[in-house]
């Protein structure tokens, strides 16, 4: 089966979001949308997300279901405002406990913040599968960036997050708390035992040096053949070696604490205070 695929990119953050839906039929899923965010002023906005609602009404799709690939630390989740407007299921991979434990701590929240994955409507694991209406899709954990992370794979199409990236820029960090560059590895090679003209579409793109345009839609093939970083069956110690020395020199995502605040909640802001205020916090040298 072949799911039609439109996809949303967000220059801010560099993020694409995907609306997958039936060939036949009218259901879809949303796969890791944004909710826009000044950091200087503290102001969210839903003109992304807004896009992605209006364009679905369009269509006439019902949607059942709205998907993170992991718990994203560059932008912070629509979801919750996309349910409220077009309905469906809140989904995220069943390690999301590992990742509100490690980051319950860093933030310090109380007894108050549940850390069982509670906040999201179906916790999925390794092999599950779920409908988009007669439409099948099937869940890969595919650790490495985080403890969480997943791909989905619908019909002839894997949304794989921040596993992987266009072939000419390569693999995703594997530096934060939980992540692994030989569990990535693993991960990685899994995708790319899937058939050859499987489409990949990727959570994130940056114009590698030399192309001028955006893109997110490459081939297990083409990755096989050409990702700088993993491609023409690199070994696992080459790999990592590359992947560990790259990312000692990368800086932490403008929007890490902020986001991960919002997005291990499912999307939702903190509790507000007795007057209704909403606050987020800053933890000094913890990251």
């Amino acid at each position: 089966m072949q799911p039609k695929v439109k996809a949303f990119f967000d220059e801010a953050t560099n993020t694409v979001s995907y609306v997958v839906s039936e060939p036949e039929g009218g259901n879809c899923a949303i796969i890791d949308s944004v909710l826009d965010f000044d950091h200087a002023s503290g102001r969210t906005d839903t003109s992304s997300a807004d896009e992605i609602a209006n364009w679905v009404r369009a269509q006439g799709l019902q949607c059942v279901w709205i998907l993170e690939s992991h718990v994203h630390a560059d932008h912070l989740s629509a979801a919750p405002y996309l349910q409220e407007q077009l309905g469906g299921k809140i989904g995220i991979g069943e390690q999301i406990t590992v990742i509100q434990e490690t980051f319950g701590k860093v933030f310090n929240e109380g007894t108050a913040f549940q850390r069982d994955g509670s906040q999201f409507d179906a916790l999925f694991k390794d092999g599950d599968s779920f409908m988009i209406g007669q439409m099948q899709g099937k869940v890969l954990h595919t650790p490495g960036h985080t403890p969480a992370c997943l791909t989905y794979v619908i019909g002839d199409a894997a949304f794989v997050g921040d596993t992987l990236f266009m072939p000419d820029f390569g693999t995703a960090r594997c530096d934060f708390p939980g992540g692994s560059s030989s569990d990535l590895y693993q991960s990685i090679q899994r995708i790319l035992t899937l058939p050859n003209e499987t489409r990949i579409y990727v959570g994130h793109d940056y114009k590698a040096p030399g192309r001028n345009d955006y893109a997110w839609e490459t081939t297990v093939g083409e990755q096989k053949a050409l990702n700088v970083h993993i491609g023409q069956g690199k070994s696992i110690e080459e790999f990592t070696s590359m992947r560990d020395a790259r990312d000692a020199t990368l800086g932490m995502p403008r929007l890490i604490l902020p986001s991960l605040q919002v997005n291990m909640r499912a999307g939702q802001m903190p509790e507000p205070d007795a007057k209704g205020d909403v606050f987020l916090k800053l933890p000094v040298n913890k990251l």
